[in-house]
This record gives C-alpha cells, structure tokens and sequence, in this order.
C-alpha cells in the first residue's frame, strides 16, 4: 500500500489530501526531470534567446499570479547578479491594473511567464498588454499545461517561446508545490550559464529526499501545537520564498492561521508588531556570510524578546547563535547559495501547511469547497486599455 507524509493512500483519500501529499512527495524526482527536459531543449531556447539578449538596453520582466509571480520574486535577485542584465519581478494582477506604471513603451523587453495551468485570466492579457504598449517585445512561456492558453497561444506567436515542464507538475491539487519548484529550477537552468550543474541538482535531490522523510514526523508534531499566526523571514530572494511559505499556509488552512512574511531587516519597522504569544516565526537563514549577519541578529533578538511561541531558524549552516535555539539544519548544503536553499527550504513551509491543514479538519486537495478561491482564478474581467 502506498504511503504519503506518514499516511496511508486511503486516509489521505478520505481526508481530500492524496494529491497535495502525492505532489509535495515527487518534487525531488520532478526537478531531476525539469532540468533534462531543458538541456534537452537547450538548442531550440538559445536560437529564441540569443538576438533577444544581443539587445544592450533589454529588460527582463518575470510574471506570473501568486505562487506564479513567487518564482521570479526568489529568482530575480540572483540572476541580476550573474547575468548582469536588468531582471524585474513583477505580478501580473500589478501589470494588468497598471500597465503604463510598469511597462516601458520604448525599452525591448522579454516578459517572462510562470504558469500552472496557462489559463490566469491576469497572465493572458499580460501578454496581449506588453504587445499593445511595448513596441519590441518577447515572451519567454514556462508552464505545466499543454492544454493551457499560454501555451497554446504562444505556438501561433513568432516573438514567443513556450516551454513545457514534464506532466505530472501540473499539480491537481488546489495549492501549487511541484510545479512552482519545476518552473522556478527550469528558469534558472536557462537564464544562468552552467547552473544548475548535475552535482547540484543531485545535492538537492539528496537534501530534499532526506528532508521529507526525516523531518515530516517532528514537521507534524509541531503542526499540532496551537499556534495561530505564523511569519516568514528571509533576505534576498528567501524573501520571496518567505511570501511563498505564507501564501502556502493561508491557502491550506483556507485562512484560519495567520501568515505573514518580510525580511529581516524589514521586521522591525512595524511588522513584527504582530508577535504575540500563539505567534511561530520561522527565519529562512542566508548562506551568504554578509546577509547570514543581519539574518542572526533579529534571530538573537527575537529570541531575547521571548514573546513568540517558538522561533525556528532554517539553516544549512550551523554557528553558535544557530544552535542556541530551535533550528532545523537542512543536510549537506553547507556551501549552497541561497538560490540552491531554495529548493530544500520550501519544503518545510509546504510540509507544515500540509500538516496543520490536516490539523484543522482541512481538506488540502481543495481547502476552500465554497468557492470563494479557486485553483484556476474566476470573477476577474479585463478591460481594454487605451495608451
């Protein structure tokens, strides 16, 4: 009989849960997968790329709504970094609403597209937008749907490109977890030259395979603590993740746990107002030895305010400051960048939902059965923009 997160197929089918626990599972293999699939297409995505990135005043907008929008949020930092090009990260329910504020008329411009099923009413008039205002623009499609409109559109489209991940992440479950792991490793396969390289993909397998099997049984211990409000820190991109990790727990519980997230430095003004005694805080730790300072430093002085519930940091590297508190230490990143931790930290973020879902007579697969949030988003009309 098969086994999911500490659950036989059967109380997860009859909990509504099968399909989150199945997706969260396959991730590692899912990534290994993701990162052939590219390298297979390497050929096909540098003639679409190379004119683009010829272009010496290109801009780089990666898109998507929520989780969608997430990846660009954690990867964007990073790849400024190494490819030395100007790389936004924007939602697509900000460029809809005000795309004369966020699109540049006479800048060439690659929009980048993240989406699960390609059919976000928000993603789909993006591109209609970015063609109406941008006078050279491109578009770079990553997506799990075959059937999908951004796919599907993009064929007919000679100034795009779309790429599909392999098929099962497309996630049937209501929360988006492999796929949002898949596509965020597939665009920084493409954007950065030689990464991810097979050492670390396999370094991440192996962290990720261990994470899921020996930290989901204490993972679920600590979802069935009373806590009502959980926050997210991180730096950098684990900022982003940190908005991941928030959304993931909202969705899940359908709302009925507070989250929230910032970074470190951020906290202080004002956000960390919320702390109150049913409070977890969880700090995604950098690797990076300048931003790990700013990270240890609200760490000490959250723990020396001992007002939250329990304050967790998330680690690769461990330091006496790490060690005088609560920590998970994610296994053999020690010389990880913070765009590899990203891999193994959400897993803890999306574990934990999983689990205090469970906790609160959720139903994972389809948290919110009423209607008022849906996988595939509904209830949004796009109006004509004249510029």
């Amino acid at each position: 009989m098969s086994h999911y997160l500490g659950y036989t197929a059967e109380e997860l089918k009859h909990s509504q849960a099968i399909l989150t626990a199945r997706e969260i599972t396959q991730q590692p293999s899912c990534w290994l997968k993701s990162h052939t699939a590219i390298g297979k297409s390497l050929d096909k995505i540098q003639t679409f790329l190379t004119p683009i990135f010829a272009k010496p005043d290109l801009r780089i907008i990666m898109t998507g709504a929520g989780t969608s929008a997430f990846i660009g949020h954690s990867i964007a930092p990073t790849l400024r970094q190494l490819t030395n090009k100007r790389i936004d990260s924007i939602a697509t329910t900000d460029l809809v609403s005000n795309p004369d504020q966020y699109l540049n008329k006479n800048i060439p411009t690659l929009i980048v597209s993240f989406g699960r099923s390609g059919n976000s009413p928000e993603s789909l008039a993006t591109i209609a937008l970015a063609d109406q205002y941008v006078s050279d623009c491109y578009h770079l499609v990553l997506t799990c749907n075959i059937e999908g409109q951004l796919y599907q559109r993009s064929l007919r489209n000679h100034r795009a490109l779309a790429l599909l991940m392999p098929e099962e992440t497309n996630d049937k479950s209501f929360a988006m977890t492999s796929s949002f792991t898949s596509m965020m490793l597939s665009a920084l396969t493409i954007f950065s030259t030689g990464y991810p390289i097979k050492q670390d993909i396999e370094r991440m397998y192996k962290c990720s395979e261990t994470i899921i099997t020996e930290f989901n049984s204490e993972i679920n211990r600590i979802a069935n603590q009373h806590i009502d409000r959980v926050i997210y820190l991180g730096s950098g991109g684990l900022r982003g993740l940190a908005q991941e990790s928030a959304l993931k727990l909202l969705e899940l519980t359908a709302g009925q746990v507070i989250a929230g997230y910032e970074s470190p430095l951020g906290f202080r003004h004002g956000p960390k107002s919320i702390v109150n005694s049913n409070t977890m805080i969880i700090v995604f730790i950098s690797n990076n030895p300048y931003t790990r300072r700013y990270d240890l430093d609200l760490l000490q002085e959250l723990r020396h305010n001992n007002i939250a519930a329990r304050i967790i940091a998330i680690t690769a590297q461990l330091d006496e400051t790490v060690t005088k508190g609560e920590f998970w230490q994610v296994p053999g990143m020690e010389s990880a960048t913070d765009v590899d931790l990203l891999f193994p930290y959400i897993l803890f973020a999306q574990l934990y939902a999983f689990h205090k879902s469970l906790m609160l007579s959720n139903t994972p697969d389809n948290p919110c059965p009423t209607g008022e949030v849906n996988r595939v988003v509904q209830g949004v009309t796009i109006y004509k923009f004249n510029n």
